[in-house]
This record gives C-alpha cells, sequence and structure tokens, in this order.
C-alpha cells in the first residue's frame, strides 16, 4: 500500500463510481438550479406588473452577483489543479497562520514535499474557500433584504403623517400666516437647545438622540414642508405625497445596498488578513461596522439640527410652519450619496462576519482555531444583531428622509413612466436642436420646440407608448391625467389649469401638435417655462435647465 498514491487510495473517481448515482445527483443540482431561476423570473414578473422598476433592477442586481458567484465557482474549479501545484518555501508557509502550527509539515499530504516546499493552498483548503464565498454572497444579499423590510417597517406609519398634512386640522394647526417664535415651534424646542450651539454637545446629543426617537413626527413633517418649498410650488403643500417619494427613492437606493462592487470585494481581501493568529480581530474588528452606523446615524441628526439652526440664524420669527433650507453642503464632502455607500459597506462587513462564523461551524465544527474563545463567538453573534437592527430599522429610514434634503430632487420625484417619458422628451428636443430640424416656415409654431404640451416629441405625447393603470387616455380626457404614482394626492386638490408658452427662436421637427392640456399637478418650481393659470392670470419662471433627473451626488 506504501507504493500506492495517496489519492488514488483515497477517493474513487467517477470510473468505478456507478451510473445511477451520477446521473440522481445530477439530477438534484439541475431540479434545484431550474427551480431557483423559475422562482426569480417570477419575481422579476411580479415587481415589473406592480410597476416595481427600481426593485426589479435591484433583482437584476442580485443575478448579477449570482453570476459573479458562478464566475468564481466556476475558476475555482477548474484553477482548482494548477493553483494546488504551486509550491512556496516553508519559512513563507509558516506565516501570518490563523492558528497556532504545531503540527509538522509532512502531517498532511503535500506533493510539493518532494521538493523541499510546500503547498501555497492544497485541494481540500480551495473547496473550503470556494464554500465560503457562496456563504459570503447568500448572508450579504439575506441581510439587505431584511434591512429593506424592517426600514419599511419602520416608514410604514410616517404614512399617518402624512395622511394628517390632507386634514383640515393639520392646515389649521399650521397656519401660514400666523407668526411665532423659532424657539417656540415644536421643532425650535427640539433642535434649538443650549446644546446645539457647541459643536461637541451637538454631536453628542445627536449622538445620544438616534437610540430614543431617530425620527420624530415633527422633523418629518418640517422636512416635508421645506422640500415641497424647495422644490416645488406652494400650493403643492396639500397635494403632493412625500411618502411615497421617500419609499420610491429608498427602493431606487436599494440596487446600490444589494451590490458588491470592486472595492467591497477587495475590503473582503483585506478581511480575510485579520484571520491570523494573535491579531485579536474579534476584540476590534466587529465593532467597525457599529463605529461607522453610529456615526452615520448621528451625522444625519446633526443635518436635521443644522438646518434648525439656519433657520433660527435668519430670523427670530417664523411664519407659519419653520422653512428648513436643503442643501449638498450639509453632507460629508458635499455628496449625500456618500451616506449610502458607507451603510454599503456596513452591511457587507456585517454579513461577512456572520457568513465566516456560520461557515465555520460548518466546516469546522462550534469549537475550532478560528473561535477558539467564547468571547470571541459572543462578541461576533451580539454585533451582527446589533448592527443590523440599528442599520435597518434605525439608520436607515434617518437616511431616506435626511437625504432629500440634498440640493437637488431626484428622478422618483415622478412616477417611472413619465420620468422616462420626460427623458426621452429631452432627449429627441436636443437632437433636432443638435441637427437644425426645422419644421414648415408657415406654421405659426415653427419658432419653438416641442415641450412637454406641444409637439410631436412631447413626453405627454410618449406617455401613449408607456401604459400605466393609473394613467387615464390623454386622446379621451386630457384632463384625467393621474399623478399618484408621483406623489400627487389629486383626491384633496383642485384642479390647477396651466397654459405653457414656449420659447422663441427655437425649432422643432414637423408633426402633430399636442393641444393645451389641463393636468392636474403643479409644476416643480425649477422648469424653465412660463405658463399661466386660470382663473388668477399670473406667470411664473421656470428653469427646466436648472431642473435635474440625475441622482444625488
Amino acid at each position: 500500500m506504501e507504493g500506492v498514491d495517496y489519492e488514488r487510495k483515497k477517493e474513487r473517481s467517477l470510473e468505478i463510481t456507478p451510473s445511477w448515482a451520477v446521473a440522481v445527483v445530477v439530477f438534484v443540482i439541475l431540479a434545484i438550479s431550474i427551480a431557483l431561476e423559475y422562482i426569480l423570473h417570477y419575481i422579476g414578473h411580479w415587481l415589473h406588473k406592480k410597476h416595481k422598476k427600481s426593485l426589479h433592477e435591484a433583482l437584476e442586481k442580485i443575478k448579477a452577483e449570482l453570476m459573479l458567484l458562478g464566475f468564481i465557482s466556476l475558476l475555482l474549479t477548474v484553477g482548482q489543479g494548477p493553483i494546488s501545484d504551486i509550491c512556496i518555501p516553508s519559512s513563507v508557509a509558516r506565516t501570518w497562520h490563523p492558528c497556532n502550527k504545531d503540527k509538522p509539515d509532512d502531517y498532511y499530504y503535500d506533493p510539493c514535499l518532494k521538493k523541499g516546499k510546500v503547498q501555497m493552498v492544497s485541494n481540500y483548503g480551495i473547496h473550503q474557500l470556494h464554500i465560503f464565498i457562496f456563504v459570503l454572497a447568500v448572508i450579504h444579499v439575506s441581510y439587505c433584504i431584511l434591512t429593506l423590510i424592517l426600514g419599511r417597517l419602520k416608514m410604514r406609519k410616517w404614512k399617518a403623517w402624512e395622511d394628517e398634512t390632507k386634514t383640515v386640522e393639520y392646515q389649521y394647526h399650521h397656519d401660514p400666516e400666523r407668526f411665532r417664535f423659532a424657539r417656540e415651534t415644536t421643532f425650535g424646542r427640539r433642535h434649538l437647545r443650549y446644546w446645539s450651539d457647541s459643536t461637541i454637545l451637538l454631536w453628542i446629543g445627536c449622538f445620544l438622540r438616534q437610540f430614543l426617537t431617530s425620527v420624530a413626527k415633527v422633523d418629518y413633517l418640517t422636512l416635508r414642508h421645506g422640500f415641497i418649498n424647495t422644490h416645488l410650488t406652494p400650493e403643492s403643500q396639500h397635494q403632493f405625497d412625500f411618502h411615497k417619494y421617500i419609499s420610491r427613492s429608498l427602493e431606487e437606493d436599494f440596487k446600490v445596498v444589494v451590490g458588491i462592487s470592486p472595492i467591497v470585494w477587495f475590503f473582503a481581501v483585506l478581511l480575510l488578513l485579520t484571520n491570523t493568529h494573535d491579531w485579536y480581530a474579534y476584540l476590534w474588528l466587529p465593532f467597525i461596522p457599529l463605529v461607522i452606523i453610529l456615526l452615520v446615524g448621528a451625522k444625519l441628526q446633526v443635518i436635521i439640527t443644522k438646518m434648525g439652526r439656519r433657520t433660527h440664524d435668519m430670523a427670530d420669527v417664523v411664519k407659519g410652519t419653520p422653512m428648513v433650507q436643503p442643501g449638498d453642503d450639509l453632507f460629508w464632502f458635499g455628496r449625500p450619496r456618500l451616506i449610502l455607500l458607507l451603510i454599503n459597506f456596513v452591511l457587507f462587513q456585517n454579513a461577512f462576519q456572520l457568513a465566516f462564523i456560520l461557515w465555520s461551524w460548518y466546516t469546522f465544527g462550534f469549537k475550532s482555531c478560528f473561535h477558539h474563545r467564547n468571547e470571541d463567538i459572543i462578541i461576533r453573534i451580539t454585533m451582527a444583531v446589533v448592527i443590523q437592527f440599528l442599520c435597518s430599522y434605525v439608520t436607515l429610514p434617518l437616511y431616506a428622509l435626511v437625504t432629500q434634503m440634498g440640493s437637488r430632487m431626484r428622478t422618483t420625484i415622478f412616477s417611472e413612466n413619465v420620468a422616462k417619458a420626460l427623458k426621452t422628451w429631452h432627449h429627441t428636443a436636443k437632437k433636432n436642436i443638435k441637427h437644425g430640424t426645422h419644421s414648415s416656415p408657415n406654421s405659426p409654431f415653427s419658432s419653438r420646440p416641442g415641450t412637454p404640451l406641444h409637439g410631436s416629441t412631447s413626453p405627454l405625447h410618449l406617455l401613449h407608448r408607456h401604459p400605466d393603470n393609473s394613467l387615464d387616455s390623454l386622446s379621451n380626457s386630457p384632463k384625467r391625467l393621474g399623478f399618484e404614482h408621483e406623489g400627487w394626492a389629486n383626491e384633496s386638490s383642485s384642479n390647477y389649469h396651466y397654459k405653457f408658452r414656449e420659447p422663441e427662436n427655437f425649432t422643432r421637427e414637423e408633426g402633430p401638435d399636442i393641444e393645451e392640456g389641463e393636468i392636474e399637478e403643479p409644476v416643480p418650481s425649477s422648469t424653465r417655462v412660463q405658463f399661466e393659470t386660470r382663473p388668477v392670470r399670473t406667470q411664473h419662471e421656470v428653469d427646466m435647465a436648472d431642473f435635474s433627473f440625475g441622482q444625488n451626488k
């Protein structure tokens, strides 16, 4: 037996394996794979049917992660032999061990021992690494989905606050003609305290506040009021559904949270290096995501308080609800999106900790050199649960609210169909101007381009290509363009009739004109269109060039 090769002695090849056994294994693997494929396809079809474009894109991100996982699996399988053939000096192999190396090199089978060296990674080690990467991907996706579910549960009570803004009682108690001292308002009593004047005390107070009431009702209503007055018309106060807008924005951000970028994978490699003996990673590594998520929560609270301070600094007396002024300068480096990337990193590192525990238990048992101390296991599991709760139930809803206070509103201000139609119209208009397309010189409208209500490139015309259950046919009744999916509450609003005027010295492509329509929606205050309202003959200037459909920085 000594002359027989170790591998041939230990394992049997397919040559001496029953065909039925091979067929059964292949059948089970195929059945599971096809079932998962149909489940993902059904979920995608359901999201598409419910017009959840952002969540559908997040599902596509998950599919992309699974495809990447498949590539990793393929490379590990194909490269298992060549990688295990790499030999390194024994002196190098004795460094950076996760456990105390108390066994000689010849204790294990190693073909490199004949050369006086050892394997860099054995076949069995590559197989174990294969399992760990799979567990990490599954845990990360599960963590992200659980985070979104808990965050949405926390935000459900905001719907009652949003509905309250449509009531007569709310309009009475928030009379826009009433003057009050800024410090005597509910928002002022919450944020304009003695500690808000000191930077150190401000951070301490905001750090502690996130554990009590991360999002108070007065904060939601005040930030809603500031957002609408900054980006929309004042008439939108009782029409715009701010809660629905936040929910759509959170769904849009979820596709970023669920993704694993190359930078995050690079951090995964660095985290693998921390599993070295005498580094005591369990004493400091699990606390890194905890510190980050607490700093993010404190920063979001600081932003709300600073907006209150700015309101008080501008005037001691406020008229109606305190007017907070959104701005990117309130966020780190002027980038609201940076907070989302930090949340993404925290979720990944937390998933890494839990995946490492589950993988080591499955591979080596409950007690192993990776977790030879009970303190290690207790700290890692406790931190995983605490961070998951803080991130999903405290920080994520606060992030969804506060990040709307940037300098620009987002594409989710409109429903998916309307935003797509506006983008298509904008792209077509730019192309027509670039190519100098002119209409008939005798046309009275030849000096103006297609607008949302004029011309063949109008987004209202394009909406016929994007049917939505909430949008009635424009050809039948132009007055019935419902905007409930954009967040406009039609049932509590009166009709606003706008007649759009287009700037001169522009040309457009010939096509059937769409008559001026009546839209049951106040137009965002950042469009550059002159319009008249009936019965009150007033004109408003809106700059369409300033309107951004991009993401927050």
